[in-house]
């Protein structure tokens, strides 16, 4: 075996940059050309992880991340490690766990996936940004001042971001119709939503770095190249759809109630806890989310360059 680059959450939005662009990165390290990719996924069946494992250079794996152990770390030779948490309301749990289990191993650095970087205090109204505070400040502790950590907090996903606008307008082509365009974004506020995919390849970079010196126990915020207000958003989709849409509902929580809706989380979670999320796009709305907030880190690094133009036609073509 050798030393080994673990990505936990692989098949998920960021990981799977991370796992096309980890590799390429490594064998060209002096440093790193020698050490092994090992992407964790909870199905080494399913066809993301099948496409995984037809990467040079990585190693698919089926195992719960939640069950990682420090023993396991070090059988594994784990000397670097990925990781993008659910948000469920036990993230808490069990993402300590882990980073505890990595401090115990002697892991050197870990790169973790955070939320929309206005959201991640204590004091926010939704629960899940608060996870990701105390993640923060855990790692942020004395008691860990032997593992090295970066968190990143990307703006709201381009590709969440922009489906229901795709879906409208694909539903227009088929029907001719026009129902109601409903958009999480306020009308005026300028939004800067990001690829997940550069997320993903920005962390694989800060994971190829050999001097951690800059990078260790930092915060980086990652929105997208450009902002795009809610009426933008309208704008581009009577370009394609060739006349006024009549009826927009703008700073609307439709796609929220749904996920809401159909159990997110569980069962037997408290409604208030889980009814929170509601209050996640605020920030947004108050103009908080623009690509002026971007940390200089990433446009020196890896700075992203898809716009919501190039992503809305992507969509559109799928």
């Amino acid at each position: 075996m050798a030393p080994t680059f673990l990505l936990v959450g692989a098949t998920g939005n960021t990981g799977q940059a991370v796992a096309r662009t980890l590799p390429a990165l490594l064998k060209a390290s002096e440093a790193f050309s020698k050490h092994r990719v090992l992407a964790l996924t909870r199905s080494v069946s399913s066809p993301t992880a099948q496409a995984l494992a037809q990467i040079p250079g990585v190693e698919v794996t089926g195992y719960n991340w939640t069950d990682i152990t420090a023993d396991w770390l070090r059988e594994q030779e784990v000397v670097r490690a990925f990781i993008a948490p659910h948000n469920a309301p036990n993230q808490f749990a069990e993402e300590s766990a882990f980073h505890v289990a990595a401090l115990e191993a002697g892991v050197e650095y870990v790169v973790r996936i955070s939320t929309t970087a206005p959201n991640v205090r204590p004091d926010f109204a939704a629960y899940y940004p608060r996870q990701h505070w105390a993640i923060e400040a855990m790692l942020g502790s004395p008691e860990f001042s032997a593992l090295n950590w970066t968190s990143l907090q990307p703006n709201i996903f381009m590709t969440h971001y922009l489906a229901i606008v795709a879906d409208y307008i694909k539903q227009y082509r088929q029907t001719g119709e026009q129902g109601q365009l409903r958009l999480m974004t306020a009308k005026d506020a300028p939004v800067a939503p990001v690829h997940p995919d550069e997320v993903g390849v920005f962390a694989a970079h800060l994971l190829a770095t050999c001097d951690l010196s800059a990078h260790g126990r930092a915060k980086y915020i990652i929105n997208g190249p450009e902002d795009i207000t809610g009426q933008q958003l309208v704008d581009l989709v009577e370009q394609y759809i060739g006349t006024r849409v009549k009826d927009v509902s703008y700073q609307d929580l439709s796609l929220i109630d749904a996920i809401l809706d159909s159990g997110f989380g569980g069962l037997g979670q408290s409604k208030t806890v889980m009814g929170s999320i509601r209050y996640a796009p605020t920030t947004m709305w108050e103009g908080k989310c623009s690509a002026s907030t971007t940390s200089k880190e990433v446009l020196e690094i890896a700075a992203p360059q898809r716009t919501p133009v190039e992503v809305l036609k992507s969509l559109l073509e799928e």
